[in-house]
């Protein structure tokens, strides 16, 4: 599956060669060993730059109480796509990764959100994907967040993309 084969760091640059199942399983099984409680939140971001879309996509691992940490993939496209085209691309790649990890996450019963970076403010563009982003997501079986609740899109991901 191409998903396992990306290359992921974390917000401070460092690469991991490892699958994000892999790198999930290494963080739960550490994180859990230390006394967290831990919830994990999926989002991806994308920013145009002329006939090209940077994406990146990230996984949250909140500790509660005690911070998080966060692993991100970057993507780049060349196309030229509309405005709901684009965000629906953003929450596929949220599910993709979703999926690679949600066996993981129910092994050790970690929480899991899929935020998409999608106002629910009508007076935004993005607004246009929302009910088809939102319909995805839930018929998937996640929990839905989006703006201004999806902070691991619109904060973590927007942040490295």
């Amino acid at each position: 599956m191409e998903t396992q084969q990306q290359t992921w760091q974390n917000m401070n640059g460092k690469f991991f060669h490892n699958s994000i199942t892999q790198l999930v399983e290494e963080a739960i099984i550490r994180e859990q060993a230390n006394g967290h409680r831990l919830k994990v939140c999926v989002g991806s971001d994308s920013h145009v730059y002329g006939d090209a879309i940077s994406y990146a996509t990230a996984v949250v691992f909140i500790r509660e109480g005690k911070g998080a940490f966060t692993f991100i993939r970057k993507e780049r496209e060349i196309q030229s796509i509309s405005i709901k085209e684009r965000m629906l691309n953003e929450v596929n790649k949220s599910v993709e990764i979703a999926y690679a990890i949600c066996s993981v996450l129910d092994t050790y019963g970690v929480e899991m959100e899929v935020h998409a970076d999608i106002n629910t403010d009508p007076d935004f563009k993005s607004n246009v994907a929302l009910k088809d982003a939102m319909g995805y997501i839930l018929g998937m079986g996640y929990v839905f967040k989006a703006k201004p609740f999806a902070f691991a899109s619109s904060n973590c991901a927007d942040m490295m993309v």
